[in-house]
């Protein structure tokens, strides 16, 4: 089978989305503060890519002659960070970015933990505050005499 033009196009568009988003661009150049902390960006990377072409017949074509051939392609590269990695004195962390809440769903869900954390909070106190008051029972009581 002969090769189709098709196959040069979609070619040259991989060739350069590959350019564009390799493996520096998902994890980037690593950044060294004066202090001594490293810094390396993190990324996510989505592509698209569409292709599409046609061959068709003109009125004027002779026999034998090649049909006419009609193409168009695109591609996209979406580049977003997402975190950080951190390397401090042989520690190594990782900070995520986090877009805030958009829907009142995601608000909650964001808020959970903190919640959580503030009932416990409360949860805590009112069990110590039992335990004092027995405690300080316990301790006005007079001893009564064992039998």
């Amino acid at each position: 089978m002969d090769k189709h033009p098709i196959n040069d196009l979609m070619g040259t568009v991989m060739e350069k989305l590959r350019n564009m988003a390799d493996v520096s661009t998902v994890i980037g150049e690593s950044i060294v503060t004066p202090d001594g902390i490293t810094i390396i960006p993190v990324s996510r990377v989505s592509m698209g890519f569409a292709s599409g072409g046609s061959d068709f017949n003109t009125k004027n074509q002779k026999d034998g002659q090649a049909n006419p051939f009609g193409a168009g392609t695109g591609g996209s590269v979406k580049i977003d960070p997402i975190a950080f990695v951190v390397i401090k004195e042989g520690q190594v962390r990782v900070m995520t970015i986090e877009p805030p809440a958009s829907t009142t769903v995601d608000r909650i869900i964001d808020g959970a933990p903190e919640i959580i954390d503030k009932v416990m909070a409360i949860v805590d106190k009112k069990k110590a505050e039992k335990t004092e008051r027995a405690e300080k029972t316990e301790e006005a009581l007079p001893e009564v005499p064992a039998e």
